[in-house]
């Protein structure tokens, strides 16, 4: 079956699924501010990792409160046993949790149909054992090294939390340096 993107996006992951994602979420910003307390964080970058918690709980909430009244074939019901998504640089806006500021490229904002893309893969990697997901893209890093790791979590998630790179920033200590240097800007 080959549909659109817009298409793609309409079909509605399990609310089970959703909320179990949810929780994952809220856990790992929760042990990120409980590591950056730990390791002397600022205070601004606390207040923004509560503030993103916050703004999942409230997402949570709503999800549990809701009550669907349409009768809705969800994304797991459907059989897929492989996935091939072609231009799959719409989706580098993942969500991102770090510790790190004013770096160029770094998104912490979430966009739905990222994040309705990486529910629908880790369906697809619990299913095919990592195996179910192919990428096509003309221009898989446009702006920055985070869409490396955006793209690794889409496809390797379960690689990177086996060599404890879950994180942005245990992945950017490991591949990336961390530079300051001025930029000019195009004209």
């Amino acid at each position: 079956v080959i549909i659109g993107h817009s298409q793609f996006e309409r079909i509605p992951i399990s609310p089970e699924r959703q909320e179990q994602l949810l929780h994952q979420q809220i856990e790992e910003i929760t042990d990120g501010i409980q590591d950056t307390k730990l390791a002397g964080g600022n205070s601004f970058t606390i207040k923004s990792l509560e503030r993103t918690k916050k703004g999942l709980e409230a997402r949570l909430k709503k999800l549990q409160a809701s009550d669907r009244k349409d009768d809705v074939i969800y994304f797991e019901q459907l059989g897929v046993d492989r996935m091939f998504v072609d231009e799959s640089d719409n989706y580098k806006n993942l969500f991102l949790y770090t510790k790190m500021r004013n770096v160029a490229g770094l998104s912490t904002t979430d966009a739905q149909k990222s994040s309705d893309m990486f529910s629908k893969c880790r369906y697809m990697d619990e299913l095919t054992g990592g195996r179910g997901v192919v990428f096509a893209t003309g221009t898989p890093v446009s702006n920055s090294m985070t869409e490396l790791y955006t793209i690794q979590r889409y496809l390797q998630h379960d690689r990177l939390q086996e060599m404890g790179m879950g994180h942005f920033d245990c992945w950017a200590s490991r591949f990336g340096e961390t530079t300051t240097a001025l930029e000019l800007a195009p004209e």
